[in-house]
């Protein structure tokens, strides 16, 4: 074997590993994305007028969603413990909110300023709320939604096993 195929081999086996890397990081991304947001398509249904959402526990035994607001994709984060649904500044101006009057908060970092806002329209599945209030959080850097209880109060929920069941009238 002469010195240039040599170089030739040594060549492609290090094209070969970093394509094999790269196709193993890309396999383990989706996996990892996948135990955050195990519901990128959350189970719905719809019977008798009555919207219901099945949503499974992430391996931290959080519930997270994909969803939209006013039609633009957004990952919800279920938080009963959150007074309002709360959106990252940053998600607001993609969705296109309007930032209103700002008002103080207690969250468990503290308390914050933040502006008032109001979503026209919140989609999980089937389920489909209107007119509900929010606020937007510019300490937030996140990627996700608290979907917290000015959502939640106009839904019946219920916990079983690693499942979080979400009904309402359909509107």
């Amino acid at each position: 074997m002469t010195d240039q195929q040599s170089k030739i081999g040594k060549g492609m086996l290090i094209v070969a590993w970093v394509v094999g890397l790269g196709l193993l990081t890309l396999l383990f991304e989706r996996q990892l994305s996948e135990q955050f947001n195990p519901n990128t398509q959350p189970q719905s249904q719809t019977a008798g007028g009555i919207a219901e959402v099945r949503l499974q526990q992430n391996r931290n035994g959080h519930y997270v969603t994909n969803g939209l607001i006013n039609g633009q994709p957004v990952v919800f984060f279920v938080d009963t413990g959150a007074t309002a649904v709360s959106i990252p500044q940053h998600i607001a101006q993609q969705v296109n909110l309007v930032p209103g009057a700002r008002y103080k908060v207690q969250t468990a970092n503290g308390t914050i300023t933040v502006a008032q806002t109001k979503i026209d329209r919140l989609v999980i599945g089937d389920l489909q709320l209107f007119d509900v209030d929010a606020n937007i959080n510019s300490f937030d850097d996140s990627d996700h939604i608290l979907l917290g209880m000015s959502a939640l109060k106009r839904l019946e929920f219920t916990q079983k096993g690693e499942w979080l069941i979400l009904k309402n009238l359909v509107e």
